[in-house]
């Protein structure tokens, strides 16, 4: 798979190779690994891969797996960010994990019917479900209470169901229960050609879409062995930092109204929406969609407005940020609230804002560029306390840092061809690919199993940042009180439709 190193390694040999290749637990956010997915091989068994950064500059080394009889051994026990992987693994392909701590369903609930939908072709009707409750660990005592919030949820909150277990207002034990709408968006590539993957990756999350679409094109781009024009490398950048900032406003006007600031939510959500209708005047969409494609883009933009648009944003937003720093109220529900350690950030696999936020200085833009990244002056904000404030800081950094990124962009851009639909490279013999992107909420990777003769897709894997995050996030809540837990969750800034796909 490029551009990625490979090693074949058998399922009893797999503990000792990692153990290998990581021997040392020295927190270095640079080797570690990323994911692992599984997939269907043309004579009819499985493959599992397990992708591990080697450091800033190096290629990803891809593992290479068969499993021993359906069966192989958890890394969660060493890894413990590894378990969900595993959990997702049993629950769609109905691979056995020896030795898993959480030896409980994922994406599929409690009470699911006994199949495993990657296995087999999209069902014409849903899975059945009878009624089971979660798998929690026994609480025992009068004094204790049990809070069931969810899934369905106040204002234009995303599907979910968590569970809380506390005294008083003390949370001991917080359950996150996702997956309620998942959607089975990596089986949807299956038999997909590359123009309807882009279509695809633009809708696992509204909110990532661009970075989504970016991850995806890399990864077809260098399976085909296609290089995309300079002025659409640029463009790519261009929107990707566009839809940082927007996200990014949306945060702070969400962080607002969880802590009761009625008018900063108003002013935030307005930022918001003004630079959503400069992305809508400029592509057409105010989610940035329908511009990227393998190869580069589908049609070039007019980019001669956006410098003055910039500029009249820019004013308005660093005054509303100066404001939400000088506000004593704000500062005193974010300063200490949903600490995260840097040992227990590494651990669990955090990314983006959040494990900066707990001193990991890591981030794909600097340390793996891509697009035209490698050309741009770049600075990664870093903060260590690990808590809302700090992750706040983060991101109020980044909106500046994406100002200035757009302003180079704008620079450097030239007229140019904006697609191509021939090899620059050899292609990857096998039509296998691996792209990634830094999105707003951290590293997304996309694996692509692309078979050229029928010009379409075996298996495409999405790896989003908030899949990463949310399994981080409960690490946050124990031991703290309900009074804080909306805080905390806005300071996480977590996708949901991202983490279920």
């Amino acid at each position: 798979m490029r551009p990625c190193t490979a090693r074949i390694v058998s399922a009893a040999d797999l503990l000792a190779t990692l153990g290998e290749l990581l021997p040392t637990r020295d927190l270095d956010p640079h080797r570690r690994l990323r994911m692992a997915y599984a997939r269907k091989m043309r004579d009819g068994g499985l493959e599992v891969l397990y992708c591990l950064s080697q450091g800033a500059g190096h290629p990803y080394l891809m593992l290479r797996v068969r499993p021993d009889g359906n069966r192989l051994p958890s890394l969660a026990n060493r890894f413990p960010f590894m378990g969900w992987y595993e959990r997702e693994m049993h629950d769609l392909f109905g691979l056995d994990i020896d030795g898993h701590p959480e030896p409980y369903p994922l994406v599929l609930h409690e009470g699911a019917a006994h199949v495993h939908p990657m296995l087999q072709a999209p069902p014409d009707l849903p899975i059945q479900f009878a009624e089971a409750p979660p798998r929690v660990p026994a609480m025992i005592g009068p004094e204790i209470q049990r809070l069931p919030f969810g899934p369905v949820r106040a204002d234009i909150a995303e599907s979910a169901q968590f569970l809380f277990f506390y005294i008083g207002e003390g949370i001991l034990h917080y359950h996150p229960r996702l997956f309620y709408k998942h959607r089975g968006m990596e089986q949807r590539f299956e038999g997909s050609s590359l123009p309807t993957g882009a279509i695809l990756s633009e809708r696992i999350s509204g909110t990532d879409s661009v970075a989504h679409a970016l991850a995806y094109c890399q990864a077809c781009e260098i399976a085909l062995g296609w290089g995309p024009p300079r002025r659409a490398v640029w463009i790519r950048v261009i929107l990707a930092e566009l839809e940082r900032l927007t996200n990014h406003l949306h945060y702070f006007g969400a962080l607002a109204k969880m802590t009761t600031l009625k008018v900063a939510d108003a002013q935030g959500h307005w930022l918001e929406e003004q630079v959503r209708q400069i992305n809508g005047a400029l592509t057409g969409s105010r989610f940035l969609r329908g511009i990227l494609c393998v190869g580069g883009l589908r049609r070039d933009l007019d980019l001669t407005s956006l410098p003055v648009a910039l500029d009249a944003i820019e004013a308005d937003v660093t005054l509303y940020l100066g404001k939400l720093d000088d506000t004593r109220s704000y500062l005193d529900r974010l300063i200490g609230t949903g600490r995260l350690t840097r040992e227990i950030a590494f651990d669990q696999g955090a990314t983006g804002p959040v494990e900066r936020a707990s001193g990991m200085d890591r981030d794909l833009r600097r340390d793996l560029p891509y697009s035209g990244y490698s050309d741009l002056r770049i600075e990664i904000p870093m903060q260590s306390a690990g808590d809302a404030w700090a992750r706040a800081c983060i991101r109020r950094d980044e909106i500046r840092v994406s100002l200035t990124l757009l302003r180079q962009c704008l620079e450097l851009i030239e007229p140019g061809p904006i697609r191509t639909d021939q090899a620059q490279s050899d292609p990857d013999p096998e039509g296998e690919g691996l792209g990634w992107s830094e999105g707003t909420r951290g590293a997304l990777y996309y694996a692509v199993h692309y078979d050229p003769k029928r010009e379409i897709f075996e298996r495409v894997k999405i790896k989003d940042p908030s899949f990463s995050n949310w399994r981080v996030f409960p690490f946050t809540v124990e031991d703290t009180n309900l009074m804080d837990y909306a805080i905390n969750e806005a300071s996480f800034g977590l996708s949901i439709a991202g983490a279920d796909r």
